[in-house]
């Protein structure tokens, strides 16, 4: 439904999303039940422990802000290029955003809630710009759950380090 909405209101990156969601929920789901580098072939075989909440290393934060600035680049140049959207830049910063989030999320890296505090923030300020009123209402309450997402995960990435 968003997607419609998003699509409806210009906002292309965020419309694209939804697809994307979708998929990254079953990828993410099947990477917190079996861990990571497994493939189904191989998790029948040996089945390995569910992925556990850790932090990004430097090299992944490296990693992880140069692909948000890349993702940004190549999205935004994107939509202002071939679309008629009245928000390119910021659609595509938050779009690259989301991405990042999501791969975080399914990986279960603390700093995927450094990213969604971010983003929802940003999208607030462009839902109310675009008269989503009620979706600005929303992902208010996503930045409110995103802290306390934040603080549970870091409490867990703290107590499987000790």
């Amino acid at each position: 439904m968003y997607g419609i909405v998003f699509f409806g209101a210009r906002l292309y990156g965020d419309a694209g999303l939804q697809l994307v969601f979708i998929v990254a929920s079953v990828w993410g789901w099947y990477q917190w039940l079996h861990g990571p580098g497994k493939d189904a072939a191989a998790v029948a075989v040996a089945p390995s422990a569910p992925l556990v909440v850790t932090r990004l290393d430097r090299k992944g934060w490296i990693a992880s802000l140069a692909g948000w600035a890349l993702g940004f680049a190549l999205l935004a140049l994107f939509l202002d290029w071939f679309t008629d959207t009245d928000v390119p830049y910021i659609d595509g910063f938050l779009t690259a955003g989301s991405l990042l989030g999501t791969l975080l999320t399914a990986r279960k890296k603390v700093e995927n809630w450094h990213t969604w505090i971010v983003v929802d923030l940003i999208y607030v300020g462009l839902y109310i710009h675009k008269n989503l009123y009620l979706t600005a209402l929303l992902y208010a309450l996503f930045v409110v759950l995103a802290v306390l997402g934040l603080r549970t995960w870091d409490r867990a990435a703290r107590k499987g380090a000790a």
